[in-house]
């Protein structure tokens, strides 16, 4: 087995300059999320290379999904090959869409430049750096060890950066990620190649509308301003519910250390007028604003729960209600994810971490990420634990200007990928 292992970690360093091309691809492929752009051109690039070196594909649309329509489709491509002996399916699965570019770049976000040992581009690191970096990893492994047993598959779904509707869920509701058909599950988020990711904090997100009176901005008496009431949420958010979050802390792994406590993010605000188009020249008009509405994001620890993060929310705008003259509101769930956690004992948990040492020489680091990523549609509707995230790349650097992925970090842990394959795809006696 050793003797398979050094053929592997030489093969991949010697497909380097493969692997920089293959992530130069990707990243050229603008497929910016919303509103879900060129789902179906990297689709295809992926379907073209993997079915040429023996895998069936299938592209799989996920129709009906949130965010599927026929301009924005939402494309998934499924790729697998089966072994020559029975045995447990591999999954690698990567999500392919990027989230948009923003100011601050000095590098083209789509030209997927080489400099300093780096590839920069949106999606470099989250996570198309990843993606290139798994399917390097099969192609050695299956070109060195065709004889393999069970089954490997790569996948590359739509929308995690929009919650994952129209790429992972929709692939576990047509039961691909059922434990009877896959049993071990990798995503190559950006956690670090010498980490282990083993889940994410539970997230909720909500709309709160609070609401007013119009009238004459000159005569705001007679009026009823919906921004001033939801500046009174604002101040209870500050002066209530942002030092009770800040004291509850997890013992789950979650880095950065700063999201090891329960945290929120008021994601936008907006009340009275509609803002009008750049080229717009005229003056606002004189009304007290009727409406006003915030998006929330709260993230949640496991030691949380769905029922009181709602909760406590709720109890603190009732309490606004009862104390403030004419204040009215409206709270709407938008959606809701749990925390995941896979056991550090797990099958792939062990596997990988085993090939962690064999690469780089050191014991992984075991954290959780700060945000929710694809394993959640893998457990709560494929019912499937024994997935991870593992892959290339810095955390903080996701969605960031000049976003960039280390060649060397693509480089060896696609290594640690195929040396994971080894471990659990190659017969005993191999």
């Amino acid at each position: 087995m050793q003797d398979i292992h050094e053929r592997l970690k030489a093969e991949i360093a010697a497909r380097r300059e493969e692997l920089i091309a293959l992530t130069q691809d990707l990243i050229r492929i603008p497929t910016l999320n919303p509103p879900g752009e060129n789902y179906r051109e990297i689709c295809d690039y992926l379907a073209k290379r993997l079915g040429a070196k023996g895998f069936e594909v299938q592209l799989i649309r996920a129709e009906g999904a949130p965010g599927d329509s026929n301009r924005y489709p939402r494309w998934n491509v499924l790729a697998r090959r089966d072994g020559a002996h029975p045995g447990d399916c591999v999954h690698f699965n990567s999500h392919t869409d990027v989230v948009e570019v923003g100011h601050g770049w000095t590098f083209d976000p789509f030209g997927g430049e080489v400099s300093e040992g780096r590839i920069y581009g949106r999606g470099a690191c989250d996570m198309k750096g990843g993606l290139a970096a798994s399917i390097i990893a099969v192609e050695v492994f299956v070109d060195l060890c065709p004889d393999f047993a069970g089954a490997i598959e790569i996948s590359g779904t739509a929308d995690e950066e929009s919650g994952g509707y129209g790429g992972v869920a929709y692939l576990a509701e047509q039961g691909f990620f059922a434990p009877a058909r896959v049993q071990h599950v990798i995503i190559p988020e950006p956690l670090n190649k010498d980490r282990i990711c083993l889940g994410h904090r539970g997230g909720w997100w909500a709309e709160i509308e609070t609401k007013g009176e119009i009238a004459h901005g000159s005569m705001p008496f007679l009026g009823d301003c919906a921004v001033r009431h939801m500046g009174a949420v604002l101040d209870a958010f500050e002066r209530e519910l942002f030092p009770a979050m800040a004291a509850r802390h997890t013992d789950m792994p979650v880095v950065p250390e700063g999201a090891r406590q329960s945290t929120m993010n008021i994601n936008s605000i907006h009340g009275g007028q509609a803002e009008q188009d750049p080229d717009y020249t005229g003056l606002p008009a004189h009304c007290v604003p009727d409406s006003c509405r915030i998006v929330i994001d709260r993230r949640y620890l496991p030691e949380e729960s769905h029922e009181s993060v709602s909760r406590e929310i709720r109890e603190l705008l009732e309490a606004l209600k009862s104390n403030r003259a004419k204040f009215e509101y409206r709270l709407d769930e938008i959606n809701h994810v749990a925390p995941s956690m896979t056991d550090r004992n797990a099958p792939v948990v062990t596997t990988v971490a085993e090939a962690i040492e064999q690469v780089l020489g050191k014991a992984p680091d075991y954290v959780a990420s700060p945000g929710t990523y694809d394993q959640k549609h893998i457990d709560r509707i494929g019912k499937l634990k024994n997935c991870i995230a593992y892959g290339p790349g810095v955390l903080e650097l996701a969605h960031k200007p000049d976003e960039w992925v280390g060649i060397d970090d693509m480089v060896e842990s696609a290594q640690v990928m195929a040396l994971s394959l080894a471990a659990l795809c190659l017969p005993v006696s191999g």
